[in-house]
């Protein structure tokens, strides 16, 4: 990995620092991911650091919603085939439900479960990613 970009590690109060968990995805095309996630989701991509490929990422860091979201994608070549998403899901809580669950709608994620008031008193709902992510959105209704 010779050309590829310099990388300093983040340092707490750096916004790009992760304490906590975060998800680390690996979807089947990370770049194109990246783009989906901003339009679907306001993503604000942090980092990015291309393979030698050209054409894959090593690593991307996202911001959704003041939250992280990791992804590359899959090496086959050293390992790490690919695999379908399978026993998570990635959850918004936002201030906007409706708002967050019509744009992601609207730039191509399915519905899986409509969103609607649950009992708990928040509208909740769940969608799945061209990537083949469960997606799901929670909140209070705007008034």
């Amino acid at each position: 990995m010779t050309d590829a970009p310099q990388f300093t590690p983040p340092k707490p109060g750096d916004e790009n620092f992760i304490s906590g968990v975060a998800a680390y995805i690996h979807p089947s095309d990370a770049n194109a991911a990246a783009a989906f996630y901003q339009r679907a989701f306001g993503a604000k991509v942090l980092a990015k650091l291309p393979a030698d490929d050209g054409k894959r990422l090593m690593h991307c860091h996202l911001l959704i919603n003041g939250g992280p979201l990791l992804m590359s994608d899959s090496f086959p070549e050293h390992g790490f085939a690919a695999q379908a998403p399978q026993a998570f899901q990635l959850h918004l809580q936002v201030d906007d439900p409706l708002g967050w669950w019509e744009r992601a709608v609207a730039a191509g994620c399915s519905v899986v479960f409509p969103l609607k008031q649950e009992f708990w008193g928040e509208h909740f709902g769940l969608l799945k990613d061209p990537f083949g992510m469960m997606w799901t959105i929670g909140g209070m209704a705007k008034a």
